[in-house]
C-alpha cells in the first residue's frame, strides 16, 4: 500500500476524534501542487513542439530539471511551513497536558491521586500518549516524502534545505524535546500497569548505565531516534534536566550557571543575549523546557546517582543562598547610613 492511502486511513481511522482536535499535513493536497508543476508542463510541452530539440532534459515522468520552480515555492513551501509550525504547537500542547497532568505535585497531585481512587486514567493516559505517538510520527514521516517529491521533480536540493530550515528554527518534528518526555513518559508505567499496551512499551528504550547514557524511540521501521543525556556543560548525565529553545539538554545548575544566574534562579531570568553553552544560539532560556519525566526516570533508574547529586546541588543552592541574602543585608545597611 502506498504512503498515501496508509496516511489517509490514519486520519479516517480509530484516532478521527483525536485527529479532529489537531492540524495535520494535507499530504493529498500538497503532492497535487507538485504534480501540477507548470514548470514541468512547459518542459514537456516545449520538448514536443520542438521535435525532440529539448530531449535532453531526460523528462521521465514527473522529473524535470529545473533548481526551482515559483508556482511550487509560493504554494508548497509557505504552506507546508504553516502546517508544520500548527503541528508543532498542537503537539507540544497536548503533550505538556499529558505529562503535567502525570508528574503533578503538591494540591494538584493530591487531588489527582484522590481521584485515582475512584477511578484510574492510567488506560486513558497511555492510550492518549499512543495517539500522539502516532500522530507525530505518521506527520513527520509525510513532510519527509513530500520533501524528497519535491527534490525528486526538480531535480533539486531545496527540499533537504528546507528540512534544515525547519531544524534551525526548531519546528522540526523529530527534534522536540517533548517526545523525550513522551518516550520518557512510556519508560516510567511499571510493567503491571502497561497491559494490553506492552508491545507498544516495547519501543521505547534507556541506556543510563553507559560511559553514553541513551534514550532510544523506534517510531517506526523506519524511524529509529536516540537522544544522548550526557550534558555538554559538566559532562556527566543530565540532572534536573532542562531543554533549551534550541533543544540541547542541560542539567539546570549547569544551564543557569552558563546564563551567570543562581542556582535557585528561574530560568526566565536568562538575559535575551545568553548563549547555549553548545550551539551558542541566543535568547534560548526564555522558552526552556522542563524535562519532569526524564527527571522523574533518571531519579528511578540511577536512585544513588539522583541522590547524590542533589545532595551536591542542595549545598551549593544553600550556600548561594546565604551569599545572596549576605549581600542583600549589606546593601540595606550601607544604603540606610548613606
Amino acid at each position: 500500500m502506498k504512503f498515501g492511502e496508509t496516511f489517509n486511513e490514519y486520519l479516517k481511522g480509530e484516532q478521527e476524534k483525536f485527529l479532529l482536535q489537531c492540524s495535520h499535513v494535507d499530504y493529498k493536497r500538497l503532492k497535487k501542487v507538485l504534480k501540477k508543476c507548470k514548470v514541468c508542463h512547459a518542459a514537456g510541452e516545449a520538448a514536443g513542439a520542438d521535435g525532440g530539440r529539448f530531449s535532453n532534459l531526460k523528462l521521465a515522468d514527473d522529473t524535470c530539471q529545473c533548481k526551482s520552480c515559483e508556482l511550487c515555492d509560493d504554494n508548497f513551501f509557505t504552506e507546508l511551513e504553516k502546517e508544520t509550525m500548527e503541528i508543532v504547537r498542537c503537539f507540544r500542547r497536548k503533550t505538556r497536558q499529558l505529562i503535567y497532568q502525570h508528574c503533578s505535585s503538591g494540591l494538584q497531585g493530591y487531588l489527582r491521586s484522590m481521584q485515582s481512587c475512584f477511578k484510574s486514567n492510567k488506560p486513558v493516559s497511555v492510550q492518549e500518549g499512543m495517539m500522539l505517538t502516532d500522530y507525530i510520527t505518521a506527520n513527520a514521516i509525510a513532510i519527509r516524502k513530500l520533501l524528497k517529491k519535491y527534490d525528486k521533480i526538480h531535480g533539486s536540493v531545496n527540499g533537504k534545505n528546507f528540512n534544515m530550515k525547519m531544524r534551525a528554527e526548531h519546528i522540526e518534528l523529530l527534534h522536540s524535546p517533548w517526545l523525550i518526555e513522551l518516550g520518557a513518559f512510556y519508560l516510567n508505567f511499571p510493567v503491571s500497569e502497561i497491559g494490553e499496551s506492552g508491545e507498544f512499551f516495547k519501543q521505547f528504550s534507556c541506556d543510563l548505565s553507559s560511559s553514553q547514557p541513551t534514550i532510544t524511540l523506534v517510531l517506526s521501521d523506519d524511524v529509529k531516534l536516540e537522544y544522548g543525556l550526557t550534558c555538554a556543560v559538566c559532562l556527566d548525565t543530565v540532572f534536573h534536566p532542562y531543554a533549551l529553545g534550541c533543544g540541547h539538554l542541560f542539567c539546570k545548575a549547569c544551564a543557569v550557571q552558563s546564563a551567570s544566574l543562581q542556582v535557585f534562579d528561574p530560568m526566565k531570568m536568562a538575559s535575551r543575549r545568553s548563549k547555549c553553552p553548545l550551539c551558542r544560539e541566543a535568547g534560548v532560556y526564555r522558552n526552556a523546557v522542563s524535562m519532569l519525566e526524564l527527571d522523574l526516570l533518571l531519579k528511578t533508574k540511577c536512585h544513588g546517582y539522583w541522590d547524590e547529586r542533589k545532595s551536591a546541588e542542595n549545598v551549593e543552592m544553600n550556600k548561594q543562598l546565604r551569599q545572596y541574602y549576605d549581600s542583600q543585608k549589606l546593601a540595606f545597611f550601607y544604603g540606610a547610613t548613606w
